[in-house]
């Protein structure tokens, strides 16, 4: 089994006195590296999946907890998103049972989850976000030659556990995780009642991977107004699906300053979503592609920033950059580690970049296992 680094972090946690929630898309792998980390009798399993389940919620009171409870020293609630008023009722058994057990819930989809227990755990909670495996997890395990010698497979399939484990039907397992699990939380949402336009969406994404986003455009590729558009599209972001990169800009003349781009938190996922698993080699998009692998492996970084990309009207660009305490890191990533790399020259005189980075496919794994360890 693949050891996650978020396992060593919660255990660190359990026994605090605060509840541990854990954000992921639907298959990360949520499930499982919980019952790696909990593996006695004294854990109560409840999965809000599961009707009888959301039923001994529906009602719940002190006293009825108790009788639910018993011994019990862990309650993992696993995707506890499908449960009514979570937020309170995690409250609930916080407030009169967190000095004696441990109470961990997990959420397939932050929107549903997040809106709720933000309020009502307020300081009673530690937060945590799980994404598709890390490079230097698989690292870890199979060892830094054999998983660089994998990147082309990587940027075919992506990092999903389930893909990970069983190579041989990789497509076939993505397509299904696709059509039959990635959407299931966003559609059940009152309102969100066309599957159709949201396959679009990810689509028209899944093709401009790198480059901007106009939201006018895609409203009139999808078909949808823009107010239905930004609905849909933050959906997606907070079920961990895609992620947004919004431009960086002080007000210098030229530079572009309401624009956005996107990118999918697994290339897998993309290239599922656009029925596109041709070999690299033979790939117009490699540049984007690779581009959207290296900056979703920096998501996966411990420590969160603010990261952006810079463009002008000119056509100067960075593809990403992150700026700490005023402090920036500037990156450009190329496939191909011939071609000249540099930071535009009104760029770097502007900002003055504390760092630069330049990633290509020789060298991305220095920095990808640098930034996952930090």
């Amino acid at each position: 089994m693949i050891e996650r680094y978020l396992g060593k972090i919660i255990r660190d946690k359990v026994g605090q006195g605060k509840a541990i929630v854990v954000f992921g898309a639907r298959q990360v792998g949520k499930t499982t590296l919980l019952r790696n980390i909990f593996v006695d009798d004294e854990v109560l399993w409840l999965n809000g999946d599961e009707e009888e389940v959301r039923a001994i919620f529906q009602n719940m009171s002190a006293a009825s907890m108790e009788a639910v409870l018993g011994k019990r020293k862990v309650l993992v609630i696993d995707e506890a998103q499908r449960i009514a008023d979570i937020g309170l009722k995690l409250k609930l058994i916080q407030d009169n049972y967190g000095g004696r057990v441990q109470i961990v819930a997990t959420g397939s989809s932050s929107f549903d989850l997040a809106n709720e227990v933000n309020e009502p755990l307020t300081g009673r909670k530690w937060e945590y976000r799980m994404y598709p495996i890390a490079f230097t997890e698989m690292v870890a395990e199979y060892g830094l030659v054999a998983e660089r010698a994998n990147l082309e497979n990587r940027l075919l399939y992506g990092y999903y556990p389930d893909i990970v484990m069983h190579p041989e039907d990789a497509r076939e397992r993505l397509n299904q995780l696709v059509s039959d699990n990635l959407y299931k939380d966003i559609l059940s949402l009152d309102g969100i009642n066309k599957p159709a336009k949201l396959e679009k969406i990810l689509q028209a994404l899944a093709f401009q991977v790198g480059s901007q986003v106009s939201v006018n455009e895609l409203a009139n590729t999808v078909g949808i107004d823009n107010r239905t558009l930004e609905k849909y599209l933050s959906l997606l972001e907070q079920a961990l699906i895609i992620f947004r990169l919004p431009s960086f800009s002080r007000n210098l003349r030229h530079e572009l300053s309401s624009s956005s781009k996107y990118y999918f938190y697994d290339v897998g996922v993309r290239n599922a979503v656009i029925d596109d698993f041709r070999p690299v080699e033979l790939r117009q998009d490699i540049g984007g592609l690779f581009e959207n692998f290296v900056i979703a492996e920096l998501q996966k970084s411990v420590k969160r920033r603010k990261q952006y990309f810079w463009r002008t009207s000119q056509q100067q660009e960075v593809d990403y950059l992150t700026e700490t305490d005023g402090e920036i890191t500037a990156i450009e990533i190329k496939w191909n580690e011939k071609r000249n790399a540099r930071l535009p020259k009104t760029f770097v005189e502007k900002y003055e970049p504390t760092a630069i980075e330049y990633i290509n496919r020789e060298n991305f794994h220095e920095i990808v296992m640098r930034w996952q360890g930090a």
